[in-house]
């Protein structure tokens, strides 16, 4: 079970070595003080924990199935590129979500 452990959190660390990952983590360090700024309710914490671990989730699947996709084959394939954009895709629809969620709190604090 340790080993386990030990495995996800060396893949968290990875993640820093992707741009795409580490630009995730950087914004969500921005979410997080921007959270203690605002002073958030539980509730708000709990939306902003979630949306932080659904984007940096979909990142990660994300690249994954990217060097999957390259490990198969390097040549432009339409179905590599279907594959390709289908997880592109889940990032920018968690993306959506998380800014919706950010602006919807955003705007209870500054307009409230």
């Amino acid at each position: 079970m340790k080993k386990k452990f030990s495995d996800a959190f060396r893949g968290l660390f990875r993640g820093m070595g992707h741009h795409a990952i580490l630009v995730q983590y950087i914004l969500a360090a921005c979410a997080l003080c921007a959270a203690f700024i605002l002073r958030l309710s539980a509730g708000e914490w709990l939306a902003v924990i979630i949306c932080i671990g659904l984007v940096i989730s979909a990142e990660i699947l994300n690249t994954c199935i990217e060097k999957l996709c390259d490990l198969y084959s390097t040549d432009y394939n339409t179905k590599i590129g279907e594959i390709k954009d289908l997880a592109a895709g889940a990032v920018l629809a968690a993306s959506v979500t998380a800014l919706t969620v950010a602006m919807v709190i955003l705007f209870s604090h500054i307009g409230g």
